[in-house]
Formats: structure tokens, C-alpha cells, sequence
């Protein structure tokens, strides 16, 4: 009788395996609770890499309005992915992959093509074997070669569009050994209005798990102060698990402090045994403790940063606003992020961007918003104040130089005004025949070369970059000379692009086509970042020293 084809699945990839699952409510702290752990397991001389699945049917996270999804990151293979996989990247100081995330709309797409191609031999195509053994495929081939691969299953278990990865969950723990598997469970744990902890969340969210199929290992309550003993007792009576397996995970200042709590409650130990690798494990004295000095050090001050973009969220400027706190670790200094929203320069933002040191514009898309941050450009280069312009904000600088330096009255992109009579930014050459919006743009890792003796070729230190990118539009190279001669230096080329400018009667402004928050890591902040606190350092002991003079006369 003939045999159904391989469905591409090796179930012999990959060595340990940490699930992490949530329950109750999105938003818990899922993504930051596994990357913490894989923080501490790298401390300990572990190789640990990470997955993060995402159920919604996007094929990737390129489309998806930031308001929805945060901001949509981008990954050196061009990637365009969730926002947790930053988180990954920044707490393992790992470059990761576009296989690291596993979407419904990828999984889908490639079952369906198969199909269509004749593969399955007229079988009967379904979610049990098909669908699910294409996400343990997934998952397996991303762990390969590494000791301890985590794994993010995005949503809450009850989610519909979730359940066919927990169906491949149940399948993964038949197939492997109990300590080569293990189940991590994040819930909820809010307090009543008398100040009690209330565990019924957590034991109805556990319920909705084991009917499932799947027992988690552990459990970790996210709080809002460490879990009470009786807390615990009670979680692991009614969840079925050792009252050493349940955690507490609470508010901390700063995500960087994550790590360390989970440490002082020994998840990290406790993993490790139970996945029967505590034993090769480095000693504690041997274990790599950089990073506990570095978000523990004391900070000499505080300086203030308007970020000029149009959504009033966090997570839609995430990588920006973490390189910013990057780039304080290293200066010594806390950053203070001011919101300026770049639609309505109201009074009360234009009084926050007047209070703050130094000015960034990021990245986006669109038209809504660009009259703000050009207003707030402006303002950067004619009073002096350290700016620093991200792909957008980078375009964003070149239309108002060359409105107001160069005289071109009424210069903008094509991306805005198609029939701008000046359009200094115009679409790529490459992009004028693509239709489809999904994974189209100038995407990932490309080299920038950086001119000699300019501020880029102090900051990086070096004749070239490597940054990641995320645009469809670029300078028009009919107004370099033009933009040149008037003041403004392209200091960084990717053959006729241009990537990095700066102006030299200015003491920081500059801009960047690509991302340089996408790479920027605690420990190895991102030099345009780097530059721009050093510049509001400098301006601001310049400023003191003024005061004192002006005193003492």
C-alpha cells in the first residue's frame, strides 16, 4: 500500500525544551518572564535560543498597525516581526532569524502550498497530523544546534486561533523524554479590594490547560508584590504542583530588574533541574554576573529626550525607547522619554519639546503626523539642540533643510505629495513594479559605508556599519549636490543611497535611513544613541559653566 509522504518533521531536533504559556489576560509578561530565564541559563554557559508564536493569521508582523501589535520589528535576515523577539534578542544578546517566529498565516500558507503542489498524494489535508507537524517542524529546526530553546506560545490558552499549537504542545510532550520538556505557566494574580491575593484566575486558567491536555511545570504569578507563602501553598493545592514550582513574578522599576528577581526566587535553578541539566551547569562563581552590575549601577542624573511620532504608546516606539535606556546604562545617566505628539503641536506638547535636552524622530509610515515632526526639526537645527532622525526622522530632516536651508519651497516625499513640484524623497527604484505590501520593502542587514573624518565616522569608529533597515522610500539623488552645497553632509552611502546625515555647524544632528535601535543590546548601546546623551551631556555642562560664570560677574 502506498505510504503518506514525510511532512517534513525530524522529531529528533533540538535537545531541551521550555514552553511558556499565559493565561488570563494578554499582556502579562510572558515574553519578558522566558527571556529573563533564558538570561540567567546563558549566565550559566547554556546556549539558548527562542521562538515566539504568534496564532493571529498574519503571515508576519510587517502589516500590523502598532496601535494592535506595538511596533513591528526587524531582524537581520529582514524578519519583520513581533516585538517580544527584541525583547529576546536584548536579553540574550542573540541575533535570531525570521524561523524564530512562528505565525498561523506562515504555517498555513506553507501546508496549503504544499497541498496545492500535489504533495500529500490526495490525502486528506487537516489540522491533526499536517498543520500541527509543520509547527513542531518549526520549533524543532529554530532549536537545532542550541542546549535549551524557549518557546512563546502568544494569546491566552482558551483562545480559539491558539489551539491548534497547544494541540502540537501535547503532541511534543508524547514524543520527548519528561526532562527534556517542560511547561511554564503565566497567570494572573490581582488583589482583592480588601488587599487579599486572589488565586481563582490562576486555578481557572490551569483548569482550562489540563482540559486541554497539557500539565504545566511550573507556575509563575504575576503580581503586583512577591506572591505570600500561603499564596503559593494554595496555587500549587489546587493547580497540582510541588509548591517549589510556583513563582512569583512581580512589578519591578525596569524589565532589566526581571532577571534578577526571577533569580532570587531560583526559577533559573529550578529549571535546570528539572531538565536534568543542573550539573553542567558553570559553578554560581563562575557565572556571568555583567549583567546584574550593569542595570544595578548608580546613575549620576537624569536628562530628558522628546520623542516627536504620533502614537501616544510605548510599544510602538519599544526598540527606541529601550536603546535610549541603552544608551543611559553606558553614560551613567536615567532617561527621561517625553512624549510630543508630532499631530497636534498643541501648547502642551510644544512646551514638552521646548523642556526636554535632545529630540529623536522615528521611524513610521504615512502622512499624518509629518508637519509636527518637521516643525519639530526645525526647532532642533535652529536652536541647537542634539537631534537624531530615524528613517522617517532621517527624511523627515532632509525635507525641512531643503525647505528651509535650500529654499525649495513645498519639498516632500512622493510618499506624501505625489505632485510636490520638489520631491527630495522619492520611492526606490525597485519598488515602483511591487504590489503586495507584506515583506515588499528594503528589509534587513545592509552595509553602510561612512566618510572619513565625519561625526558617523567617530561615533562607529570605523569606515562601515551594518544596521537594519525598513523603508520603501529614499533621497532623491537629483538633490544631493543641491543639499550638499547648502550645508548638509551625507556621511554614509550604500553605493548611490544615501544612509547616514549629519551637519557640521551643528553640535549633534543627525540622521539615519536605517534602524540602529534594532541592534542596540544593555552593554552595547547603539553609537547614534551613544552620541546624542554624550551631546546633551556636553551642552548641558556647557550650559552650567555659563551659569557660574554669569554668577561669579
Amino acid at each position: 500500500m502506498p505510504t503518506e509522504p514525510a511532512t517534513e518533521y525530524d522529531p529528533s531536533l533540538g535537545r531541551k525544551f521550555v514552553f511558556v504559556t499565559g493565561g488570563v489576560m494578554s499582556g502579562l509578561g510572558k515574553g519578558i518572564t522566558a527571556a529573563s530565564t533564558g538570561r540567567l541559563l546563558a549566565n550559566a554557559g547554556f546556549d539558548v535560543t527562542a521562538v515566539k508564536i504568534d496564532p493571529y493569521l498574519n503571515v508576519d508582523a510587517g502589516t500590523m498597525n502598532p496601535y494592535q501589535h506595538g511596533e513591528v520589528y526587524v531582524l537581520n535576515d529582514g524578519g519583520e516581526v513581533d516585538l517580544d523577539l527584541g525583547n529576546y534578542e536584548r536579553f540574550l544578546d542573540i541575533d535570531m532569524t525570521f524561523d524564530h517566529n512562528v505565525t498561523t498565516g506562515k504555517t498555513y500558507k506553507h501546508v496549503i502550498e504544499k497541498e496545492r503542489a500535489g504533495d500529500y498524494l490526495g490525502k486528506t489535508v487537516q489540522i491533526i497530523p499536517h498543520i500541527t507537524d509543520d509547527i513542531k517542524r518549526r520549533i524543532r529546526e529554530a532549536a537545532e544546534g542550541h542546549d535549551v530553546c524557549l518557546v512563546e506560545v502568544g494569546g491566552t490558552v482558551g483562545d480559539i486561533e491558539g489551539m491548534p499549537y497547544l494541540e502540537a504542545l501535547r503532541q511534543f510532550a508524547h514524543e520527548e523524554a519528561d526532562d527534556d520538556i517542560l511547561f511554564t505557566h503565566v497567570t494572573l494574580v490581582p488583589y482583592s479590594k480588601n488587599g487579599e491575593q486572589k488565586t481563582k484566575p490562576t486555578q481557572h486558567s490551569v483548569k482550562e490547560l489540563r482540559s486541554i491536555g497539557l500539565q504545566p511545570d511550573i507556575l509563575v504569578g504575576r503580581c503586583e508584590d512577591q506572591l505570600e507563602p500561603q499564596t503559593k501553598e494554595k496555587i500549587a493545592l489546587f493547580c497540582d504542583v510541588p509548591t517549589d514550582a510556583v513563582f512569583s513574578n512581580p512589578d519591578v522599576e525596569d524589565i532589566y530588574h526581571v532577571p534578577l528577581m526571577v533569580e532570587d526566587e531560583g526559577l533559573d535553578q529550578y529549571v535546570m533541574e528539572e531538565l536534568g541539566i543542573a550539573d553542567e551547569a558553570l559553578p554560581s562563581s563562575d557565572r556571568k554576573n555583567g549583567w546584574r552590575k550593569l542595570v544595578t549601577q548608580e546613575t549620576s542624573g537624569e536628562v530628558s529626550i522628546a520623542l516627536a511620532g504620533k502614537y501616544d504608546l510605548e510599544d510602538a516606539y519599544l526598540s527606541v525607547h529601550e536603546a535610549l535606556k541603552h544608551a543611559g546604562l553606558e553614560a551613567g545617566v536615567d532617561v527621561d522619554v517625553l512624549w510630543v505628539d508630532a499631530e497636534q503641536m498643541t501648547e502642551e506638547h510644544r512646551n514638552r519639546l521646548e523642556r526636554a535636552d535632545g529630540l529623536v524622530v522615528p521611524g513610521g509610515f504615512g502622512a499624518r503626523g509629518t508637519d509636527g515632526k518637521i516643525e519639530a526639526v526645525r526647532y532642533a537645527r535652529e536652536r541647537d539642540i542634539p537631534f537624531l532622525g530615524l528613517c522617517l526622522g532621517f527624511q523627515m530632516a532632509v525635507i525641512e533643510f531643503a525647505r528651509n536651508v535650500c529654499g525649495l519651497e513645498y519639498a516632500d516625499s512622493t510618499e506624501f505629495e505625489e505632485e510636490t513640484p520638489h520631491p527630495v524623497i522619492a520611492i526606490l527604484p525597485e519598488q515602483y513594479e511591487v504590489e503586495d505590501m507584506g515583506g515588499t520593502m528594503r528589509l534587513g542587514a545592509h552595509e553602510t559605508q561612512i566618510l572619513e573624518g565625519t561625526l558617523a565616522h567617530e561615533l562607529y569608529g570605523s569606515d562601515s556599519c551594518t544596521e537594519r533597515h525598513r523603508h520603501r522610500y529614499e533621497v532623491n539623488p537629483e538633490y544631493i549636490d543641491q543639499l550638499e552645497r547648502a550645508g548638509m553632509t551625507f556621511s554614509g552611502r550604500a553605493d548611490n543611497r544615501m544612509e547616514i546625515l549629519e551637519l557640521d555647524d551643528h553640535p549633534y544632528f543627525i540622521g539615519t535611513q536605517f534602524h540602529p535601535e534594532f541592534r542596540s543590546r544593555p552593554g552595547r548601546a547603539s553609537p547614534p544613541f551613544v552620541g546624542l546623551l554624550e551631546a546633551v551631556l556636553d551642552r548641558t555642562a556647557a550650559g552650567a559653566e555659563e551659569e557660574e560664570e554669569e554668577v561669579s560677574a
